[in-house]
């Protein structure tokens, strides 16, 4: 097949093209233009072995120049996907998130109507567009969207505009909803490559303490790996029109997290709550039922939680 991955040089998006090179698909990587270089984590032989192209999601010319070609499928995975970045300009978050998808989706659409392409787009959302629940038990793809973020606001109106596509043109939508990951690559806005960074300089300078923000939520991580095979098996078998959350189930607390990056690093630190790391939009417990999405393509995670902490943690300090 080939297939389109937009936001290619980011954390996912260089794990994404790794893993399509490897099952043989031709594979098209669009990226930033202003990106000065691809510092995308590839080998040479992977970066070479992909076509590289410029998209930048607010510019209606841009999209249409690396979306309109004969694709057997997009991964969109391009985004503003930082909730602290989506909220010091939700403008530009709903422009890139909500509009850039729009964009793609009308591109795609045009190329099926004009018989030149049937590609299915696979839209990678977030778990965060479910919202806050108060009731602890894991989310389902029928649960309400209650988004209370402008990063989640902004992928909600993502879903939209391409369900929306699906509902009008036929274009073969499929939303990936993944709930929280991470592995080697990932950086430091992120809460596990966050803590190890914090511990680790912690520990080389001898301090006591480690500043964190709020330790009570409880989320799940996926190792990105397993992140990925999802998105390769719903390519393949996923049901135009339908979501699918992508998650293992599992919840752990942030403090147990911090207590586990600590103890892997041998950091004997205690963590103290900064009030200007706390997030208002907090979520207290995200979890997802990957039910649905094993049934339609026996997708399960192979990767142990903590295999996927080691891994995260060793390739940080490389």
């Amino acid at each position: 097949m080939k297939v389109l991955v937009t936001g290619a040089d980011g954390f996912v998006g260089r794990w994404m093209i790794r893993r399509l090179l490897t099952d043989g698909h031709e594979v098209f990587g669009a990226l930033r233009p202003t990106r000065a270089s691809h510092d995308d984590g590839l080998t040479d032989a992977e970066r070479q072995a992909v076509r590289w192209m410029p998209l930048e999601l607010a510019d209606a010319e841009s999209v249409r120049m690396a979306v309109d070609l004969p694709y057997d499928a997009v991964i969109h995975l391009a985004a503003v996907a930082s909730g602290p970045e989506a909220a010091k300009d939700p403008g530009y978050a709903w422009t890139v998130n909500a509009v850039g998808t729009a964009r793609v989706a009308y591109v795609l659409a045009e190329a099926r109507r004009l018989g030149r392409a049937d590609p299915v787009l696979l839209l990678v959302s977030t778990a965060e567009v479910y919202g806050r629940a108060t009731d602890g038990r894991p989310r389902v793809e029928t649960d309400a969207l209650a988004p209370c973020s402008p990063y989640a606001a902004s992928k909600v109106g993502a879903e939209t505009a391409a369900f929306e596509a699906w509902r009008r043109t036929g274009l073969r939508v499929v939303v990936a909803r993944a709930f929280a990951h991470t592995g080697p690559g990932q950086d430091t806005r992120f809460v596990v490559p966050a803590f190890a960074q914090r511990l680790r300089y912690a520990k080389q300078i001898g301090a006591p303490v480690v500043k964190v923000g709020n330790l009570d939520p409880v989320r799940e991580f996926l190792d990105v790996r397993d992140v990925v095979d999802a998105y390769a098996r719903l390519l393949a078998t996923g049901v135009p029109g339908e979501a699918y959350n992508v998650a293992g189930g599992q919840g752990i607390g942030l403090r147990d997290l911090f207590d586990r990056v600590a103890r892997q690093l041998e950091a004997k630190v205690i963590p103290e709550v900064d009030p200007e790391l706390m997030r208002p939009a907090d979520i207290p417990h995200l979890v997802g039922d990957g039910t649905k999405l094993r049934r339609a393509t026996g997708w399960a995670p192979v990767h142990t939680f903590e295999d996927t902490l080691r891994d995260a943690v060793d390739a940080q300090a490389h």
